[in-house]
């Protein structure tokens, strides 16, 4: 794509990075076979080859956003399913991720919309408020129905339908410390506790811990580790979401250091996905850019980091279905697609791909809040295909996508992590069906 950006414009970096990804791409326009919102609206402009002239002429014309190019680049998922399918290599993530930090700056959002975005950046990010939220919202359920017949309100509505009926325990596996190995250790390595996901389903990594442990690996809760700083970085709040990568890179490095760590353990593939661009993300930052550039090389999801480890006779001989759920930020973000599939198959587990695997499920981190009723549409059209497979329950690797299916489906739907942790002798998963003996499971 031919640019025309003038050298003054060009001293900005992120402007100068934006022109480098424009010029790779060559408007082939196969990105809009795979991109959700266009397949679901069929408007040229929600897809990602019109986000992209969007953004050219926004940025080209150093002009501030307007309400048609911020309702377009809202309507974006960030599932990346564009990059995967992208024979030119446009880093189209970074692409948006600077058009929403320009938005950001320049465009005056209507007051609701603005309250709503500005609640989820002051709540999500923090599990003792995402708790206390979570337990008022029981109160204001019943508001729900009169919520979402409100165009400005539809996404409170959202929030509320999406909370559910009760909230876990405060779990140990969200506070700082060492968990010990079983026996003789064999590795170390931190994980993320993160922040909405300890709050929702504390039991992901509850079994990430006790997996680990059996396996030899001492797991490290650093003090000082908080939200890995998505959520505000794909709403364009940028300094927010450096200042969260600064205080992560500081809380791992200040491990690293003291007792060494052979990984950084994600068990939310959309926290994975942006703690591996830490690099990038800080690369402007003297004081950062290498510890950074450290940190996203030992950033591992845990069926990623799981794959690399000697695994022992699975305990459970189970026989069952298990329809795989490969979220965006796993599959197309991470480029983690055999992994989590290999390990459940090595585990005893029949493993089902959903047609369509490649669109989202609409979750999207707060895409189901702000954009309640296209999410909804995908959501339905993923569990559509997921329930055609005839599994009997649905793994995936992000706390979003859990949440966001359940919410259309009435099968158990569970963690790659926690299936693993039962077959190599957890406990089961809460929900599942019974297991079949081995006889069975060979029929």
């Amino acid at each position: 794509m031919q640019t025309n950006f003038s050298p003054e414009q060009l001293l900005d970096p992120g402007v100068a990075e934006s022109e480098k990804i424009l010029r790779k791409c060559v408007h082939c326009g196969f990105c809009t076979a795979t991109c959700p919102t266009y397949v679901t609206l069929g408007n040229e402009l929600d897809s990602p080859r019109g986000r992209i002239y969007l953004i050219k002429d926004m940025l080209e014309n150093g002009r501030p956003a307007d309400e048609q190019i911020v309702k377009h680049i809202d309507r974006c998922l960030s599932c990346l399913s564009c990059m995967t399918t992208c024979p030119s290599g446009v880093n189209y993530m970074h692409l948006v991720d600077n058009a929403r930090a320009h938005i950001e700056k320049t465009y005056k959002r209507p007051l609701m919309n603005r309250m709503t975005r500005g609640v989820l950046a002051f709540v999500l990010p923090y599990p003792g408020r995402f708790r206390l939220a979570l337990n008022l919202a029981r109160f204001g359920r019943p508001l729900a129905g009169l919520f979402g017949s409100l165009t400005a309100t539809k996404p409170l509505a959202a929030m509320l339908e999406l909370a559910p009926n009760s909230v876990p325990a405060t779990s140990s596996s969200a506070v700082p410390g060492v968990h010990k190995p079983n026996g003789e250790r064999t590795g170390r390595v931190a994980l993320l506790s993160g922040c909405a996901q300890p709050v929702l389903k504390p039991g992901i990594n509850e079994a990430t811990i006790r997996l680990l442990n059996r396996l030899g690996v001492e797991v490290v809760l650093p003090k000082g580790e908080g939200c890995c700083g998505s959520l505000v970085h794909h709403m364009g709040r940028e300094e927010e979401a450096l200042a969260d990568a600064r205080r992560n890179v500081d809380a791992w490095t200040r491990e690293l250091e003291t007792g060494g760590l052979d990984a950084i353990i994600i068990t939310a593939s959309g926290c994975g996905t942006t703690i591996k661009d830490y690099g990038y993300m800080l690369r402007l930052d003297p004081a950062y850019k290498d510890k950074a550039a450290r940190i996203s090389s030992l950033a591992k999801d845990v069926t990623e980091y799981l794959a690399t480890l000697d695994m022992p006779a699975s305990q459970q001989a189970s026989g069952l279905t298990v329809a795989y759920h490969s979220a965006c930020s796993m599959q197309h973000g991470q480029k983690i697609t055999r992994q989590p599939k290999d390990l459940l198959k090595a585990a005893g587990f029949i493993v089902k791909d959903p047609a369509e695997g490649h669109l989202c499920c609409g979750s999207a981190g707060t895409y189901n809040i702000m954009q309640p009723e296209i999410a909804r549409t995908l959501r339905d059209r993923k569990v559509k295909n997921i329930e055609a497979t005839g599994a009997s329950i649905v793994a995936t690797g992000n706390i979003g996508c859990i949440t966001q299916i359940a919410g259309g489906s009435r099968l158990p739907i569970v963690h790659t992590v926690e299936l693993l942790d039962w077959a190599y002798g957890g406990p089961k998963p809460e929900g599942l069906p019974a297991p079949r003996n081995i006889l069975q499971a060979a029929e």
